[in-house]
């Protein structure tokens, strides 16, 4: 397997391993959300990473560009919206190398804090920790129930505590029904 950056030319696979990933009702969903991520100029900066064998995409992670709106509004953060890895690709590290690719290249290139809203047992494994107590808020609520699931990491030393304010995200992502966990 290899990780590489996203061509045009793997969209509709990049569709497709969504739909498989997240199954029948919410896979054309989030296979909607990444075509429209891709074609949102607000989203850009946009990363998109693929892992891939010899015959096929067996995963993807996008990150797409986010603003604060407070006190850290003049930091550069990216948001990790969605993560799909081929269903019987799951469980074998594929996610997590696209994750630490991805932050990786994020890194280089100046990003300085990412945000996700995902499985509070899976994301604090690649460095993630829960950004409502550190005054930073989602773009949309997130039920108090569910409040560990709205998670940074700072790329950059020094950011933890200095930074709050409310995440804004492009219009692509800004749709209430992709922020319910």
């Amino acid at each position: 397997m290899r990780i590489r950056r996203s061509v045009p030319a793997d969209v509709d696979d990049i569709s497709t391993l969504h739909v498989r990933a997240f199954g029948c009702d919410e896979g054309p969903v989030i296979a909607n959300l990444v075509r429209d991520l891709f074609d949102d100029p607000g989203a850009l900066p946009l990363y998109s990473f693929v892992a891939a064998d010899e015959t096929e995409i067996t995963g993807h992670i996008l990150f797409s560009r986010v603003w604060i709106d407070g006190p850290g509004e003049n930091y550069r953060a990216q948001i990790l919206a969605p993560l799909a890895v081929a269903p019987k690709h799951q469980g074998t590290g594929v996610g997590s190398r696209l994750i630490g690719f991805g932050l990786d290249e994020l890194k280089k290139a100046g990003t300085e804090l990412v945000f996700v809203l995902g499985h509070p047992g899976y994301y604090p494994r690649a460095g993630f920790v829960p950004a409502l107590p550190l005054g930073l808020a989602a773009p949309h609520r997130i039920p108090v129930e569910h409040a560990d699931a709205w998670m940074v990491q700072f790329l950059r030393g020094g950011l933890a505590g200095e930074v709050k304010g409310c995440v804004r995200c492009c219009e692509a992502l800004d749709d209430p029904r992709h922020w319910t966990e």
